[in-house]
């Protein structure tokens, strides 16, 4: 679903039927049920780039609210783990490495060697 910030989230849910005005992270609700989500968090959340680039079925996201100092804005941080490898993975964009192993693209036309067969 499209967040308010415009971007396409697996984790966003929003009930619009008949005027009401339901919105949620369902990630956030899911990992840190404590924290208040509010719409001015989707613009600079990580989750719609992370699930636009990894789409690993063994990769688990969980995510958090944080402020690193009381002055600044509030800002999604985002961990994955991955179940397959069972391991804690540095990079939600790409993944663990042991999931989806490196493919190799040949681009080109094979041409024969012999014209005439």
């Amino acid at each position: 679903m499209r967040t308010p910030a415009g971007k396409e989230c697996p984790y966003f849910y929003g009930d619009y039927f008949r005027g009401r005005q339901q919105e949620e992270c369902r990630l956030l609700q899911r990992s840190a049920p404590d924290q208040r989500w509010t719409a001015d968090l989707c613009a600079a959340c990580p989750v719609p780039d992370i699930a636009r680039a990894n789409s690993c079925e063994h990769q688990q996201l969980y995510a958090s609210i944080k402020r690193n100092f009381p002055f600044l804005k509030r800002q999604v941080v985002v961990r994955a783990y991955c179940h397959k490898s069972q391991q804690e993975v540095n990079d939600p964009h790409i993944g663990c490495g042991q999931c989806h192993p490196n493919l190799e693209f040949i681009i080109g036309v094979e041409s024969d060697p012999d014209p005439s067969a």
